[in-house]
């Protein structure tokens, strides 16, 4: 069964091959997408003036067994991070991220949470490492980290291969490894040269696969409803952690944040 395209992919593809009353279908999923993971193929029929028998011919044609079949390989298209309508224009935002905020964080420990941050307040050396869709949370990360600590790195830098900096990391040194779905090819082989360290890896559900190889798994919820992902709960955690890490340094933060407050008035960087 055809799992890897869209349904729409699949349609454009065969639609010189399609019947005419197929056609009037394609033609309507076309128009409406948010039908195929929401309506039956009696509705689907109805609102085509064919029969449920057409419309599952219809996707059979498409390489399914039938519309539910194409319902869940669309879903696991959008489950994978592939942007997909499904659910209508009536979403609630504001519901939604609240929803990913609350899954997030009512799956974190909280002894897990003190061990990260101590961590990341005392190690030697912190390094973020994010691709695609990560690096700016990792860009991020390392500018609100840098206002409280010295010596935090953020990789891969412009242009430049990885060998040198994973062959650098120190005995003492914490990664932070953030990759979410749609990761790159290079992600698991950078976990597997990361193992055996000091390594939290802030990623989405399915990046729950490397939680033998790393020390640290800390699930973010991105949603599925919306054709795009939602990156809120991964920065809330990410202040959150800045936040403790603040906490557990103390006066050498506030000591190291006045100081950069200082060269931002002495270099007139920040507005008045």
């Amino acid at each position: 069964m055809a799992t890897k395209q869209d349904v729409l992919s699949l349609i454009e593809q065969t639609y010189p091959t399609l019947s005419p009353s197929a056609r009037s279908i394609a033609n309507y999923l076309q128009q409406n997408p948010l039908a195929i993971v929401s309506q039956t193929s009696a509705e689907i029929a109805e609102n085509t003036n064919t029969s449920k028998a057409t419309v599952s011919r219809f996707f059979r044609q498409l390489g399914y067994d039938s519309q539910q079949g194409a319902k869940q390989a669309q879903l696991a298209l959008r489950e994978s991070g592939v942007p997909i309508f499904t659910q209508g224009s009536s979403l609630d935002q504001t519901a939604q991220e609240l929803k990913n905020l609350s899954l997030t964080f009512e799956g974190l420990r909280p002894e897990t949470l003190n061990d990260i941050s101590q961590r990341l307040a005392k190690a030697k050396r912190v390094t973020l490492i994010g691709f695609r869709n990560a690096y700016p949370l990792a860009l991020h990360f390392r500018q609100q980290l840098q206002q409280v600590r010295h010596s935090v790195r953020l990789l891969p830098q412009p242009g430049q291969t990885l060998g040198e900096d994973l062959h650098d990391i120190l005995d003492d040194e914490v990664i932070v490894l953030l990759g979410f779905r749609r990761r790159t090819r290079q992600f698991k082989k950078i976990v597997e040269a990361l193992q055996g360290r000091t390594t939290v890896l802030i990623t989405d559900p399915t990046g729950q696969v490397y939680n033998q190889q790393v020390s640290h798994v800390l699930v973010c919820h991105l949603g599925n409803e919306s054709p795009f992902d939602s990156y809120a709960a991964p920065m809330s955690l990410i202040s959150m952690l800045c936040n403790r890490v603040f906490g557990f340094l103390g006066d050498a933060a506030s000591r190291q944040t006045q100081a950069i407050s200082a060269l931002y008035e002495d270099l007139d960087e920040l507005e008045p």
